[in-house]
């Protein structure tokens, strides 16, 4: 319970409430078949970010002595001795000396975690079935099935937009009125406000770079997105239509363990 007092005996009084109304809301807690890629799934991104907070403090130490450091060769070993001698500052040159030196180790780190992450999306079936999909690729595709496990537990591509973030939140108050004496509803139109902000974060991520990697590489979902943007929709806009075009495609693929048919693009959904 988030709210009011709190104590065993009100908890349980609460859950007995709510269990007599029917307002206990099932919670999936997952298949052991797909525990491992799932752990594997959680390692790899967060050892990712770790490299990725790194690369921007180094970034950062340059920058705050006014040196430009747009290139990757900042990264490069061969390089470093050249870009930390721009450091006129001891204590600075020290600092991103040790950062280099925490790269250095999260490098080798990451590339384990991806080598075993791909060598265990190997065992499953779906993750071959979803690689068929354009910018699903191994990693996409092996941290997709980690982290939704099975399609069974959405019924439509609906319920899944909504765990991904794409479902559109409406807001109305009013809808109804007295009109001379008489209750009568509102026709005015309802309020959209944006998408839910209860969601896999995760997972919208993974759709959101797949549908951004497909909108720049030729083939029948860039395809599927210049046709929005020609039809006057925005870019951002069809963007989003494209990552829920992608999460529906890949439920019905899973679900029905078929193949990805271009042709069908239009039509497939879950």
């Amino acid at each position: 319970m988030k709210e009011g007092n709190k104590s065993d005996r009100i908890d349980a009084r609460k859950l007995a409430e709510m269990l007599r109304t029917n307002q206990v809301k099932p919670v999936y807690h997952g298949e052991h078949g797909v525990r491992t890629l799932k752990e594997l799934g959680r390692s790899y991104p967060t050892i990712t970010k770790d490299v990725t907070r790194v690369m921007n403090r180094i970034k950062a130490v340059y920058r705050s002595w006014a040196i430009p450091c747009a290139g990757t060769t900042v990264y490069a070993p061969r390089h470093r001795t050249e870009w930390l001698a721009k450091i006129a500052e001891p204590g600075v040159r020290v600092r991103a000396e040790h950062l280099y030196q925490q790269l250095d180790s999260l490098q080798p780190i990451r590339l384990e975690a991806r080598h075993e992450l791909v060598r265990e999306s190997q065992k499953h079936s779906a993750v071959k079935l979803l690689r068929q999909i354009p910018s699903i690729g191994p990693i996409r595709a092996a941290l997709l099935v980690g982290l939704l496990q099975t399609p069974h537990r959405f019924r439509s591509k609906r319920q899944l937009w909504a765990y991904s973030g794409f479902a559109v939140e409406t807001h109305d108050s009013g809808e109804y009125r007295y009109v001379r004496g008489k209750v009568q509803r509102n026709r005015e139109r309802i309020t959209v406000r944006g998408l839910n902000d209860n969601h896999n974060k995760d997972l919208k991520s993974l759709f959101k770079s797949a549908a951004i990697s497909a909108s720049t590489r030729p083939g029948p979902l860039r395809d599927f997105y210049v046709a929005r943007v020609d039809k006057g929709m925005r870019p951002t806009m069809a963007r989003l239509t494209l990552a829920r075009k992608i999460a529906a495609i890949s439920l019905t693929m899973w679900k029905k363990g078929v193949s990805f048919d271009p042709q069908n693009l239009p039509r497939q959904a879950a």
